[in-house]
């Protein structure tokens, strides 16, 4: 089967322009632009809810090859602007696909432009910076997306946890986690304990394979608004909280950030934070974020200490400043092996901790699986001392 592709510009808020191709017409999507140098995992990426708002661009050279299935999705919808790819395969082949890339991007109307030189938009952006930037065959005028761009608002600042949190608490089950066939990848099945095991889930945007690590666990999981406070999270009578993964500045979820001091305070249970979650538990112990050149969007950045390292999956544009008053309160664990930013951290009186990456790592290596039987470990510690 073959489809019409159509003239499409990728236009930067500094002015720089691609001339490339979209198989939608009468497209419009604006969004930061970054990019993501993991050689797997679109479909994954594409259906992340910490991308909300930005458009992505896939430095692989083509994406598309294994198609679509039904399995790897990372929540129920479409949260990318766009899609920027240097070539999008035009068939597809994988034991797994249910049906091809390019009738994906069809049947959800995906903004998207390929045919540009991926490598030269990444190298002008690790220069001058993630920016914000439009796909669009709608309106080709450069003048006109330069109004439109000027009143797009900068991702500093922004909290976009409210568009991509759930609006009600939830008992989340297989039906919610899609089934995922763990034995190629080695993950087993765990048996805590006769007694059962309630988790906390604070979805910031989570992803579902950070639910469907849990549940291998055999646990209780109950997933909790952004803004739920110490109350709303009381009743569910917790033996463990984990704080999700999100997309904006943390800096701006002043609710959830004085909500997590209060939680903090009140309970003595292990608090498990990732990626967002990370950057929300520091700034609720008197730490600092702030946003990176370009972020850590890929699978194999490289995080440890003292001549240890994992290599990890990363996706976040912020990243956490330890204040030197409150280092006697937390302990670094991890640090970003590329430049040196914060990538875990530990309190040294409470069982909490917190990563900048991806334990649940889908898609990416599973280094770092082991930080999930960590925190069951301290759960039992203290529910069975």
């Amino acid at each position: 089967m073959t489809y019409p592709s159509y003239q499409t510009v990728l236009f930067l808020e500094d002015g720089t322009l691609y001339h490339g191709w979209s198989y939608i017409n009468s497209c419009l999507s604006i969004g930061e632009i970054v990019f993501n140098t993991g050689m797997t995992g679109y479909q994954e990426i594409i259906t992340d809810p910490s991308y909300s708002q930005q458009i992505i661009t896939f430095t692989y050279p083509e994406i598309g090859n294994t198609g679509v299935n039904h399995e790897d999705n990372e929540s129920n919808q479409i949260h990318v602007k766009g899609i920027i790819a240097k070539n999008i395969s035009y068939q597809a082949s994988n034991w797994r696909k249910n049906q091809s890339f390019i009738e994906y991007i069809l049947e959800y109307k995906i903004p998207h432009i390929f045919g540009i030189d991926t490598r030269a938009l990444t190298k002008h952006l690790r220069k001058n910076g993630v920016m914000n930037g439009c796909i669009s065959n709608k309106i080709l005028d450069i003048n006109h997306l330069n109004h439109i761009l000027n009143q797009s608002p900068s991702m500093q600042g922004r909290n976009l946890s409210n568009l991509v949190t759930t609006d009600i608490s939830y008992k989340a089950n297989m039906m919610h986690v899609r089934y995922k066939t763990y034995a190629y990848i080695n993950h087993k099945k765990h048996n805590l304990h006769k007694e059962s095991i309630n988790i906390v889930v604070i979805d910031f945007g989570v992803k579902y394979n950070i639910l469907s690590r849990l549940a291998d666990y055999g646990c209780n999981i109950n997933v909790v608004p952004a803004n739920s406070t110490y109350s709303d999270i009381k009743i569910l009578n917790p033996d463990g909280i984990l704080l999700s993964n999100g997309p904006g500045d943390p800096s701006s979820m002043i609710n959830s950030i004085n909500n997590l001091k209060i939680l903090i305070e009140a309970v003595h249970i292990p608090i498990f934070g990732i990626c967002m979650g990370h950057q929300i538990l520091s700034l609720a112990l008197g730490g600092k974020t702030f946003k990176l050149k370009f972020g850590h969007r890929g699978l194999n950045h490289p995080a440890g200490i003292h001549q240890k390292a994992e290599i990890t999956s990363q996706n976040h544009g912020f990243a956490v400043r330890i204040n030197s008053s409150i280092s006697d309160l937390l302990a670094i664990t991890h640090f970003n092996l590329n430049d040196c930013t914060v990538a875990g951290i530990l309190h040294k009186n409470k069982p909490i901790f917190s990563v900048q990456y991806h334990p649940e790592a889908s898609p990416g290596p599973h280094d770092s699986d082991y930080l999930f039987n960590h925190f069951f470990h301290l759960i039992k510690l203290i529910k069975y001392k």
